[in-house]
């Protein structure tokens, strides 16, 4: 998955946000040069890797992609996914997007000093250019996957992946659905998250003011 939807799985927490969102860019045991909860959102990051690259709803989605980016497809579902959780975001989340997106980026700048240099260096271009809200578009997520494809091995082909994603939009809206819902799951048993989706507040208060979910 791609980062909005690992700063989404890490809760509340401040510190696990940062090392979930950071996961990529710390290799190896060099986890462990960061405090505990920063060490355990690396760690939770890696884990949410494994549980999607596992997935038969990631693996059915991955082989719509296969033809055209070969073993990168995965990379290009982790993108749409993030999209598709922008996109349908009010199921997943009591505050707007834009308002998640401000307070992750507030929480990210106070711990600069700690990012990874590579992370440093990209962060004021995410912020400026509202990317965490611009995946809710299809052009948004596009552009960012062709931003990947010019700074990465990933082929540049964001085009022909726009063309794939349009062609199987709902098939993969389904996909990511059901994939969503047990990986939710997952991280609420293994690292006790505690989510709290809009529909089971709704059910459980009828009406609240108070959000409580990321």
């Amino acid at each position: 998955m791609n980062y909005l939807a690992h700063i989404y799985l890490s809760g509340k927490s401040e510190k696990l946000i940062i090392g979930n969102f950071i996961g990529d860019y710390v290799k190896g045991k060099r986890y462990l040069d960061y405090p505990e909860e920063i060490s355990k959102g690396i760690l939770l990051h890696r884990q949410i890797d494994t549980f999607t690259d596992k997935h038969w709803c990631t693996k059915e989605a991955k082989a719509l992609f296969r033809d055209e980016f070969g073993l990168y497809s995965g990379i290009v579902v982790d993108f749409f996914y993030d999209h598709f959780l922008a996109k349908n975001w009010s199921d997943y989340s009591s505050v707007t997007l834009r308002t998640f997106a401000k307070r992750i980026h507030a929480i990210l700048l106070s711990n600069f000093t700690i990012l990874p240099l590579r992370v440093q260096g990209f962060l004021p271009f995410l912020i400026q250019n509202k990317r965490l809200e611009s995946y809710a578009t299809t052009d948004g997520i596009v552009q960012s996957l062709k931003i990947m494809g010019n700074y990465s091995t990933l082929p540049s082909k964001s085009a022909e992946a726009k063309i794939i994603l349009e062609n199987n939009y709902q098939l993969l809206n389904n996909y990511f659905e059901e994939f969503m819902k047990d990986m939710i799951e997952f991280v609420r048993s293994e690292y006790e998250i505690n989510f709290i989706l809009p529909v089971e507040n709704n059910n459980n208060s009828g009406h609240s003011s108070t959000p409580k979910v990321p």
